[in-house]
């Protein structure tokens, strides 16, 4: 993953969240189908793409994917 337009296509693509850059700031309780289904499809997601464990306790506190990638990108 190089840049958060890549981290959209992950999340439309692997995950099956349909999603717009333009909501990655969005609070996850309005995301629209946001669930702890779709967090862990987001885990597995981007540990395949990484080939990084991901550190699930810090995914599961974060308010926004926009937070999400930036936690992800800065490893």
């Amino acid at each position: 993953m190089n840049d958060v337009e890549d981290f959209v296509v992950l999340l439309r693509e692997e995950v099956g969240l349909p999603i717009e850059r333009s909501q990655l700031t969005t609070d996850l309780d309005n995301v629209p189908a946001w669930d702890s289904l779709l967090l862990l499809k987001l885990v597995v997601a981007l540990e395949r793409e990484t080939g990084r464990r991901m550190p699930v306790g810090r995914l599961m506190a974060m308010r926004s994917l926009q937070d999400m990638y930036e936690l992800v990108a800065a490893a």
